[in-house]
Formats: structure tokens, sequence, C-alpha cells
């Protein structure tokens, strides 16, 4: 039997300033057989919660040659429910065990009276709820003894009582807690075609000094008769209108790490490689352009 790569000849290390893909169950096997030339690996946390079993097994043995970050999905930390402190239990031991260089969540809520939703749901844009966001990602960030990213959500109706723009509310909440962005540009895209604002506006919104992470998507156009609306599906490549637009994020924040996200309709892995070759080019020029 051939002895697995201890994770401390790796250990925690940087993510470049390179194009990494989600990890995905479908892809474990192709992964450890080709070690495609990607800069970094991005799994979804609560789906290595378990304790032992196959999906730890092939994390630790991919985790060995690639820098790795967690992305959560289910803490709600939006919510008003009380935060759920077996989730960071299990989310800290899970960081303790694989030293990811990056941990992010969303800026949303997916819970109320202890019910689960299947979405990522928006916050309303208030005092109130950037006060309340405040307070949690501060006990979110003490429970883990380190400062996460959050995500900006892609959004589909807008509340009435919002009276903050979303970046503005993104750009306080990094600042006043010490948090990171992780800015997904395909949901930029589609909440601006959605609610009808300039994506660049949003693009120059947010400081250089907070994103530390950008992720690329896929969506789908649902039309209807009284016009379409954009949904952020993460099954298709990415838009030549988010190319645009990622090239102008690389432009203002730099080179900075950026993930091929594909959750649905998995294609084969090269084609998830191929897209993020397509990332390290605009990448590699903005290098160039610095050199």
């Amino acid at each position: 039997m051939t002895a697995r790569p201890a994770l401390s000849r790796l250990g925690p290390g940087p993510i470049p300033a390179r194009a990494g893909i989600g990890l995905r169950a479908e892809h474990y096997d192709a992964v450890l057989e080709t070690r495609p030339p990607v800069g970094w690996l991005e799994v979804h946390s609560e789906n290595y919660f378990g304790a032992g079993g196959k999906p730890l097994d092939y994390l630790e043995r991919i985790r060995a040659h690639y820098p790795l970050s967690l992305h959560g999905v289910g803490l709600s930390i939006g919510s008003t429910d009380p935060l759920d402190h077996r989730h960071l239990a299990k989310l800290k031991h899970l960081i303790r065990q694989f030293e990811p260089a990056l941990v992010s969540e969303h800026l949303s809520w997916g819970s109320a009276g202890g019910r689960y939703l299947n979405d990522l749901l928006p916050l309303p844009y208030t005092k109130e709820a950037l006060y309340h966001m405040v307070a949690r990602v501060a006990r979110v960030q003490d429970r883990l003894a380190r400062p996460i990213l959050l995500e900006n959500p892609s959004s589909y109706l807008q509340y009435v009582e919002s009276a903050i723009p979303e970046w503005e509310f993104l750009a306080e909440l990094a600042n006043r807690t010490g948090c990171g962005v992780l800015l997904d540009v395909n949901n930029v895209y589609v909440s601006a075609r959605n609610h009808g604002f300039d994506p660049s506006a949003y693009l120059r919104a947010i400081p250089r000094h907070v994103v530390r992470e950008i992720h690329l998507a896929g969506f789908t156009v649902n039309r209807f008769d009284d016009g379409e609306l954009l949904v952020d599906t993460h099954n298709r490549p990415v838009w030549p209108a988010v190319w645009t637009l990622y090239r102008q994020a690389v432009q203002r924040f730099g080179p900075i790490p950026t993930l091929i996200e594909w959750d649905t309709d998995l294609p084969e892995l090269a084609v998830l490689v191929d897209e993020a070759r397509r990332a390290d080019a605009i990448l590699e020029e903005s290098h160039a352009q610095a050199a």
C-alpha cells in the first residue's frame, strides 16, 4: 500500500493569485490521477462534516497536492436564529484538520425558526441588519479564531425597507469586522441585470484591500412575457459579459485568487480546467501590466 503524503509537508500556505476550481465528488479520481494544472481547490465545508468516510479520505489525499479553501453554504449567518454552535464546532475541526488558506461564507440567510430553506436568501440592507451582521461576524470569527470572507449573493428580489446599497453594506461590514470579501463577479452581474444597477459601480464601491477571493460561474436566463430573470445556476461556462466584468475587477483589485464554480450538470474535469486557464490568462495580463 502506498503511504499518503502528510499534510504537514504542505502546511497551510497561501492561495496563489491564480485560478482554481471547485472540487466535486465526481472529479475526485480524475484530480488524483491527472493532477490538473490549477492553482488551488475549493470545497463546500458541509460536505466534509462527517466523521470519516470517503469524502474525507479523498480530501486528505488531494489536499496534499493543492492549497485549499473552505466555502460554507449552511451557516445562515444573516438569520436572526441563534448561531449554530454545533455547525461552528464542526467547521473549526475541519479547519484544524486541513489547514485551509481561506474560509468563506455568504452574506445571506437560509433559516428561520429553526427551519432551513434550500437557498441563500438576501438580507434587507438596513442599519439594523448591519448592526446584526457586525455582531454575528464578530462572534463567528472569534469562535474560529480567524477572519472569514463573506460572499455577495445573487438576488431576485429587493426589500422595500432596504436603505443601503448592497455594495456599501458589504464594504461597511468588512470595515467594522475585519472580515474579507469574496467578490462573486457573476453574482454582481446577475443582480445588476435583475435590479437595474451598474455592475461597474459595484466594483468601484468595494475597497481594494478587502477583496481576497473572486468567484466566476455561469447563469441561466429565464424569459417571461414581461421580461427576463437571470438565475445563478452554476451549470454552464462563464458568460462573455461576466468575463468582461472580471477583467474590470482584476484591473481594480489586482491579481486575486479566482475560482471557477460549477455545481450542477457537471462537465468533464477538462472543461473546468479550460475555464481556469482563461481566468489565468487574464490574471497574467494584469501581472504583465503591473511589471
